[in-house]
């Protein structure tokens, strides 16, 4: 077997984890958007394609941790949807990097009403 070489390394920054995250996100049932952390102070992002709002990515001694804010379509299961959330972004994080992920938390910073007109 051929011996493996290194020539550097590679880092990844939590602003390209927060994209694969934010992305992962979007695809969910249930989600309507991400939210700028603290819904009541400040600016929802529907469907956001900004992957720097409503998601947080820390990483603390070789621990990726990931916070999720998410805005929920109302009607759904709430607990469903947020576990949805925390699977399908572990599951693509993990892939793109071949590193685990510590820990998904999910955080529902609101409920949006569709209009049944």
């Amino acid at each position: 077997m051929p011996e493996v070489q290194y020539w550097g390394r590679i880092e990844v920054s939590p602003t390209a984890i927060a994209s694969i995250a934010n992305e992962a996100v979007l695809t969910c049932y249930g989600v309507v958007g991400t939210a700028a952390k603290g819904l009541a102070a400040g600016i929802v992002n529907v469907l956001s394609r900004d992957s720097k709002r409503g998601i947080e990515v820390r990483i603390e001694d070789g621990r990726i941790i990931i916070d999720v804010y998410v805005i929920i379509e109302y009607g759904t299961r709430i607990a469903a949807v947020a576990l949805s959330v925390m699977n399908v972004v572990k599951f693509s994080v993990e892939r793109a990097l071949g590193i685990p992920v510590t820990e998904v938390n999910v955080h529902v910073e609101g409920l949006r009403v569709s209009d049944t007109d």
